[in-house]
């Protein structure tokens, strides 16, 4: 696999650049022996001069670093290359030089990005020791907050060199937690063709506006009783639910934005133990409750028009525009360029080419496996009987807005009864759709499904063992 997208040019062959690289090394003459190793500390702050220092002293780290011939270094490079004002081709020679035989030789990694997914894929380059302190160090010069997650020896089962700066600060992207509602008649501000987070918990019908959750991608609030978060990655297409009550601890977890990003997926944090949890999974990965086998449950959730969800819910409640911060909530005013890109805006490896890296797809799991539908296979409408790992499943869908229900179905095979799939025919009955379960009209139930749409990078990068639905030629 190549390392650069189609849609990035590829600078100049950076070979050029050793020689530069050599001189610039000998022309500050390092005072350095030949067997001398960097100490931990000086490597941090080699490494950091790269973004902070004057132009002699950061040439001069540059040249230590490399002059250190360790391929864990590479990683630190690959930090500050982000930030560095030294020229981009002089860090592409270093990086050549210190990670040369972990490439291909007619293909090296070209700028940040590649070096990014190159570092993704080569596991078996670790970082330097130095990594950690070089990336407190750095971080604090950013936001001094930033280092209450990633303490001197903090607890992780991620690699700290993948976590990433995601460009804004702590809580810079700031959760509504508790916001206010208002009735769906007063909702004057939605259009019929809006998409909004579809949510009912015993009884309690709510509903939350993407154009508004693109701003703060995550809330945390009470429905019907239960305390629960929708963490939505808008870089991996993802709003999951989280039912945020785990037992053993007193309060449910309340989640913000860290600020951070891994493989391109948002890192949440509670607010309880400043742990850092991947939003994918609903697991903590750095920090206080790392290892502690927490894996917080995924409740259903449907994306669909407001139009549709107020038809199916008259008495819904909706998001209120005053959210309490100054945001343009029109459509598209964030995200608007990513969503219609094919591309990412930050790096990911996609793991999978069964499909495109931003194709939409609609992931359940299950006991016994997980499984991923294709959006396409729900166009026009859909009624999909299939399985999940050990549970027999149907889905109930329309690719146009991104509408996927799932429920338990045992044995039985389901068939569409109405256009609006509101009503299903199955097992010599009819049967309707809820958001809690499907009902026989002899009063029979199945239970929904937990699931949610998410784009297939992520999805396939999380769950690689997933089983993906091949859709009918």
């Amino acid at each position: 696999m190549g390392w650069s997208s189609s849609a990035r040019q590829r600078g100049p062959a950076s070979l050029k650049n050793l020689a530069a690289v050599a001189l610039v090394g000998a022309a500050v003459s390092l005072p350095q022996s030949a067997t001398a190793q960097l100490s931990n500390e000086e490597a941090a702050r080699h490494s950091l001069n790269l973004v902070v220092a004057e132009p002699r002293t950061s040439i001069n780290s540059l040249a230590a670093l490399v002059d250190e011939g360790d391929p864990a270094l590479a990683h630190s490079i690959i930090t500050a290359m982000r930030f560095s004002w030294l020229p981009p081709g002089t860090l592409q020679a270093a990086l050549e030089i210190l990670a040369e035989g972990t490439y291909p030789a007619d293909d090296p990694p070209q700028g940040w990005f590649d070096w990014v997914l190159w570092r993704e894929q080569t596991t078996d380059v670790p970082a330097h020791a130095s990594f950690p302190d070089f990336q407190r160090l750095l971080l604090a010069t950013i936001d001094p907050r930033f280092l209450d997650f990633l303490p001197e020896g903090v607890d992780h089962e991620i690699r700290l060199e993948e976590i990433a700066w995601g460009g804004v600060s702590v809580d810079g992207i700031p959760a509504l937690t508790n916001p206010d509602l208002i009735d769906a008649a007063a909702a004057d501000y939605l259009a019929d063709d809006d998409l909004v987070f579809g949510v009912e918990i015993n009884g309690d019908a709510r509903a939350y506006p993407l154009r508004i959750l693109n701003w703060h991608e995550m809330f945390n609030d009470v429905i019907g009783g239960v305390p629960v978060s929708l963490a939505y990655c808008t870089l991996c297409g993802a709003g999951i639910l989280f039912d945020t009550t785990v037992e053993g601890y007193d309060a449910p977890f309340v989640f913000g934005s860290s600020g951070f990003l891994y493989r391109s997926n948002k890192l949440m944090y509670d607010t309880a133990t400043r742990s850092l949890w991947n939003q994918f999974t609903g697991r903590p990965v750095v920090g206080p409750l790392t290892g502690s086998g927490i894996e917080l449950p995924i409740r259903p959730v449907a994306i669909t028009s407001w139009a549709n969800w107020r038809e199916r819910h008259p008495d819904t409640r909706v998001l209120s525009l005053d959210t309490g911060y100054p945001r343009d909530y029109s459509p598209g005013a964030a995200y608007g360029e990513y969503f219609a890109s094919p591309e990412l805006m930050f790096p990911a490896l996609l793991r999978d080419e069964a499909l495109a890296q931003k194709d939409y797809v609609f992931g359940i799991r299950a006991p016994g496996g997980a499984k991923a539908w294709p959006m396409e296979a729900f166009e026009g409408g859909a009624v999909i009987n299939d399985r999940v790992g050990f549970v027999d499943v149907v889905l109930i869908g329309d690719a146009e807005t991104r509408t996927v229900r799932a429920y338990r179905r045992d044995d039985t095979e389901f068939a569409a009864a109405s256009s609006s799939l509101d009503r299903l025919t199955g097992d010599g009955t009819g049967w309707t759709v809820t958001e809690d379960a499907l009902v026989a009209d002899d009063g029979r139930t199945l239970p929904r499904e937990p699931g949610h749409v998410a784009y297939w990078f992520a999805w396939a990068g999380y769950l690689r063992d997933a089983e993906l639905y091949e859709v009918p030629e």
